[in-house]
């Protein structure tokens, strides 16, 4: 489409209209959130079911990988054709790959489909995100941020209980069914309106090959974190070779990106310090986040004797106090100019309080526990609206798509590797599980009085501090630019 053909007049969406595209985007994210944690606890009915138990975690894996290789290449091409087309395109593709889910016949199509299903999802999040950015203005922005971190809460909370209860009294298919009416739905709230949307898209050239090299080079070192102290020992040719693939794909699309005309991810972006500080403090951020939610609960297991499902009821503090910290900073967000000042506190809140948890050589009381996570957690969560809506807000409006695209991108490959040194951390440290499930109740009570649990975690503690402090510092370089009060449209292309 020609960058010259513009109307001076756009279509003007009411404020009921804004509200029916933002639930209807949310509820395209809620697909791929709720799709991230909804088949974890269905795979052992998978398994039994469909057998070949060995190549369950490629359930999982597949998904992930993916998901997480496509989604900048979904930012760019929503900067080339348009969100509408991208979008409605992710949405089909992630209803038909959840419907070959549903039909498959053994575990290896399933995997296949699961594949599939992530190619679409891998869109849902980025595209959503950067649609709210085309029309609400990034001064009123971070007050829809909220949304957002609701439905990572909920689908978080929800998926689990719902794979198990489906899996248990249903049919594992349902999982998958389920993903069919939500995303119709999400197709009719948003179709129609999305025709309205202010369009900033220009004449772009697609650089395959770059995004050919980094989904690549993706792939690999996300196969390396995921098979390294698993499937593999982590010095293992496997896992070395595919990290060494991994770096040599890394290095061709650095020259990918120097030597085409007009690469895949545009330098100018690159070297923008709000996407570059921003991205990484989410990155780290969001992987503290996911590293302490998945090994919190065997903590509380260990330490306080609670069962799986207590401990998933304990957790939920952690959980939902992100959104909280979402809603806090988004206001204030609204409201100030110095709209980093929640974060700054936040942050310092959540080091303090993990550290604190750090320093005891012997656990503290449970409700000692939920009171410090759950402000930890309020803590983080008020870094996201701030970080995501900053920078939208520092690029131009037809690389909105892009920016968000690669925030996103990194936040996943970046979480995924942190993760993985989380929990290398945490079983260097642990003693064996099986070994404590042995015991009996009266020796496992005196190990755990003595501290020895909580010492083992203490690293892991310890690590999770590091990474906000370096988050803290990466925030502290992102600068505070003024956030536009309207939303750019000078530029817009109407929709015929």
């Amino acid at each position: 489409m020609n960058s010259s053909v513009q109307n001076s007049n756009p279509q003007k969406l009411s404020h009921p209209e804004v509200l029916r595209i933002i639930f209807g985007v949310v509820l395209a994210m809620f697909l791929a959130a709720l799709d991230q944690t909804i088949v974890v606890t269905a795979m052992p009915t998978i398994g039994r079911s469909l057998g070949s138990p060995e190549y369950l975690p490629w359930v999982v894996t597949a998904y992930l990988l993916s998901s997480t290789s496509v989604t900048p290449l979904y930012g760019k091409v929503s900067d080339i054709v348009g969100r509408r087309k991208t979008l409605l395109f992710a949405i089909v593709v992630f209803v038909a790959g959840s419907v070959a889910c549903a039909l498959s016949p053994n575990l290896i199509l399933l995997i296949v489909a699961r594949a599939v299903q992530g190619l679409g999802g891998g869109g849902l999040i980025s595209l959503s995100q950067t649609i709210i950015a085309d029309i609400v203005s990034p001064k009123e922005r971070s007050r829809y941020q909220v949304y957002i971190s609701g439905v990572y809460m909920v689908g978080s909370v929800s998926g689990p209980l719902l794979g198990g209860y489906f899996a248990e009294h249903w049919h594992w298919s349902l999982i998958f069914w389920l993903n069919v009416p939500l995303g119709f739905a999400a197709l009719a709230m948003t179709n129609s309106l999305l025709k309205k949307l202010p369009r900033h898209e220009r004449p772009h050239r697609l650089d395959f090959l770059g995004a050919g090299l980094m989904a690549s080079a993706a792939v690999a070192l996300m196969l390396a974190l995921n098979w390294g102290g698993i499937h593999y020992q982590w010095g293992s040719v496997q896992v070395l070779g595919l990290i060494v693939l991994s770096v040599l794909l890394w290095t061709a699309f650095v020259w990918r990106l120097n030597t085409a005309a007009e690469p895949f991810i545009p330098f100018e972006i690159l070297k923008n310090p709000v996407v570059a500080m921003g991205s990484i403090t989410a990155l780290l951020i969001i992987s503290s986040y996911v590293g302490i939610t998945a090994y919190l609960p065997i903590y509380m297991e260990l330490v306080f004797g609670l069962s799986a499902s207590q401990s998933g009821l304990c957790l939920l503090p952690f959980m939902s106090g992100t959104v909280v910290g979402a809603i806090i900073a988004g206001r204030y967000m609204a409201r100030s100019a110095h709209y980093k000042r929640p974060a700054y506190a936040g942050l310092i809140f959540a080091i303090l309080g993990l550290g604190l948890i750090t320093a005891f050589k012997v656990h503290i009381s449970l409700i000692a526990m939920e009171i410090l996570i759950g402000g930890i957690s309020i803590g983080l969560g008020t870094i996201f609206p701030i970080t995501t809506v900053a920078i939208q807000n520092s690029v131009s409006p037809h690389q909105m798509g892009t920016a968000t695209g690669v925030m996103g991108f990194f936040r996943a490959l970046g979480g995924a590797l942190i993760v993985a040194l989380f929990g290398a951390v945490l079983f260097s440290q642990l003693p064996d599980l099986a070994a404590l499930e042995n015991l009996s109740g009266e020796k496992l009570a005196a190990i755990v009085a003595s501290g020895e649990i909580h010492t083992s975690f203490r690293p892991l503690f310890a690590l999770a501090v590091f990474v906000m402090a370096v988050a803290l510092a990466a925030f502290h370089q992102m600068p505070e630019k003024a956030l536009r009060s309207k939303v750019h449209v000078a530029e817009a292309i109407s929709v015929e």
